[in-house]
């Protein structure tokens, strides 16, 4: 649920657009910035305030890697294994950190179609913080660095979540 500023913001962005439907990416940054995710709940807000249903919320935001549909930690680690990635070593190095942070609560692994980072592959991003040119071990490192704090990525302040 929008805060109350939220709702009010939430009506200022859909008054900006001929059709309500065209205000749902900016209401759905809007609620993710706000929860640090896409809840059910604000898929279910969003749809009132664009005149349309929830399960169509869903599938626009869920063609967006950048929509977080559940909880993530304040480290968003995006590995691509698109073709460039995927015979250089992208998916060993998201296996890698998959299997390291299953548990983590911190950290949120997400395999990504592309980076458009191919001359550097294989590559990820921290919190939209680009890391290229990645082994398994070098891409587990930058993630450690971040959570010692020894590596911030700029224009997030704390994470995602």
């Amino acid at each position: 649920m929008f805060t109350d500023a939220n709702k009010k913001r939430a009506t200022e962005i859909v008054a900006l657009y001929p059709k309500a439907h065209s205000a749902i990416l900016p209401l759905a940054h809007l609620a993710q910035d706000q929860d640090g995710w896409l809840s059910p709940e604000a898929m279910d807000e969003i749809a009132d305030y664009c005149d349309t249903t929830a399960a169509d919320v869903q599938g626009v935001c869920s063609f967006y890697t950048m929509y977080k549909r559940r909880p993530c930690g304040n480290l968003v680690v995006s590995v691509c294994t698109n073709v460039t990635c995927l015979v250089v070593g992208g998916p060993e190095v998201l296996e890698r950190l998959e299997h390291k942070y299953a548990s983590d609560h911190d950290v949120f692994v997400e395999e990504v179609e592309c980076l458009a980072a191919c001359g550097n592959a294989p590559s990820m991003q921290v919190n939209y913080e680009y890391h290229e040119h990645l082994t398994p071990e070098s891409a587990e490192q930058i993630v450690e660095d971040y959570k010692a704090g020894r590596l911030v990525a700029r224009g997030v302040s704390g994470g995602l979540a």
